[in-house]
């Protein structure tokens, strides 16, 4: 009997109670404001960084209307695909517990194993970027306090390894969570470190201005000549798109997320207010960060706001921030993962239900706590994940690229293509109706853009590729 199977079987005796929700699964408790937080921890993460560069790429006009046009199109497909939750009715129709789900309900077939590809594949770089992120931020701590005590014209150089090998080791404890559902206060924290961080950036950019009286940049972006030549122009501005699709992404993890709502009201009518809000504030964040980043520094934007020392001082402030996108980045890391933990271990389950290893869990006594449920299956494989992606990143610790890259991969596909076609088939829109005319544009000109991100931040790692060292600082 499958875990299904026996869900089912306890509402069949419990019915709809205080203890059950209609599918016999424990109640759940979620709201708009957890789901808000876990969107905002994924949402607002170290893509937030990334662009004051992406909007000098850019420049004045450009950039601040892709921003604009990626959250409305963020919003917009996140509102379908919150709607494909249930299957039918969209109060008492069967649930999709993921992403996967939503789609074998809605489109089926060889569909599903391509969604499934993209959004694991997904989920396993976005482990790989935070990594990067993270270890970067550790790195400029040490540099900060070096550059305070030794001069800003110091060498200081430090390698990223070391910080690398210890954001894995927290990640490899904090896998051990079992579930989506357990880790609300982590996001809560997590979002919580990306406001602070985030603010930081924008005072210190705010403050930037005020002092010199200034506001650097120009209409069209980074100048040809001195600083790059025309064919980096074209590709750093494709790659600058995938950066910004990247800090709009979290629609691979939005069913996830909303499978942990309690209702009513329906899942769906929760889900989009907590869209609505998340969208909205990082929004406003992503353009006061950008635009005050890019008035600070002109065609001199860091790649990364906070640890490209744009800012020298007071250095303890940049120490406050980046320790902030540390600890957020320790919880955004577990909100991508949980999905993709919960795949693995489902399917061995499936594969494998008379095995101990995989399904018997050992309860280890806490003091003042209650026991620790542990399973062997669960500590071995996420243990590996997590050692094989701290490997990888320190392999090829390119910031901006590897954003772009991840947001390229993932954004037509999981925010556009799939929501788009699962609405088309549960609302039945009609084929070559105006709507699906509109849908089916929105859709084509998305992956246009993810095309044109891709090539941009795959030329960007070629380039740094040529000169990088592995474990060098």
């Amino acid at each position: 009997m499958t875990m299904a199977d026996k869900a089912h079987q306890v509402f069949e005796v419990y019915g709809e109670s205080k203890c059950f929700d209609d599918d016999g699964r424990i109640k759940r408790t979620g709201s708009v404001w957890t789901a808000s937080a876990h969107i905002i921890t994924a949402v607002i993460g170290s893509g937030v960084l990334s662009l004051a560069w992406a909007t000098a790429q850019l420049g004045w006009v450009a950039g601040p209307t892709v921003l604009l046009l990626f959250s409305f199109v963020t919003y917009y497909t996140s509102a379908l695909l919150s709607d494909c939750y249930r299957t039918g009715d969209p109060v008492t129709g069967k649930r999709n517990y993921t992403y996967m789900d939503a789609v074998r309900a809605n489109l089926g077939g060889f569909q599903v194993k391509i969604c499934g590809v993209i959004q694991y594949a997904n989920l396993f770089g976005v482990a790989i970027g935070y990594t990067i992120a993270a270890s970067i931020s550790m790195v400029a701590v040490n540099r900060s306090n070096c550059f305070h005590k030794q001069g800003h014209q110091a060498a200081c150089n430090v390698s990223s390894t070391p910080y690398m090998i210890m954001f894995g080791v927290m990640e490899i404890i904090f896998s051990q969570i079992p579930d989506f559902d357990q880790i609300s206060w982590l996001s809560i924290v997590a979002a919580v470190m990306s406001f602070t961080y985030s603010t930081i950036g924008l005072g210190l950019g705010v403050a930037q201005v005020a002092e010199t009286g200034k506001i650097e940049g120009s209409l069209t972006g980074i100048s040809i000549g001195a600083e790059v030549t025309e064919m980096q122009k074209i590709w750093r501005s494709f790659q600058a798109l995938g950066a910004i699709a990247f800090a709009y992404s979290y629609s691979l993890i939005l069913v996830e997320i909303q499978d942990t709502l309690k209702s009513p009201p329906a899942e769906a009518k929760t889900m989009k207010r907590a869209t609505l809000i998340s969208v909205a504030v990082t929004t406003v964040f992503y353009m006061l960060c950008g635009c005050f980043g890019y008035a600070a520094f002109g065609d001199q934007s860091p790649g990364n706001l906070l640890t490209g020392f744009g800012f020298y001082n007071p250095y303890w402030l940049l120490d406050i921030a980046n320790v902030a996108i540390v600890v957020h980045l320790v919880g955004a890391y577990q909100v991508y993962c949980q999905p993709l933990f919960a795949f693995v271990e489902k399917t061995a389950t499936q594969w494998y239900p008379d095995s101990k290893i995989i399904t018997k869990e050992i309860d280890v006594p806490i003091p003042g706590f209650k026991p620790f449920k542990l399973n062997l299956f669960r500590l071995v494989w996420r243990t590996k994940f997590v050692i094989i992606t701290t490997v990888i990143s320190m392999l090829m610790p390119f910031f901006n690229d590897v954003v772009g890259i991840l947001g390229a991969f993932g954004f037509w596909p999981l925010t556009v293509y799939f929501p788009v076609e699962m609405y088309i088939v549960q609302k039945r829109i009609t084929k070559w109706s105006g709507r699906w005319i509109c849908l089916q544009i929105l859709s084509g000109a998305c992956l246009v853009i993810s095309i044109a991100a891709a090539a941009g931040s795959f030329a960007g790692v070629v380039s740094d590729l040529k000169v990088y060292r592995p474990f060098q600082s």
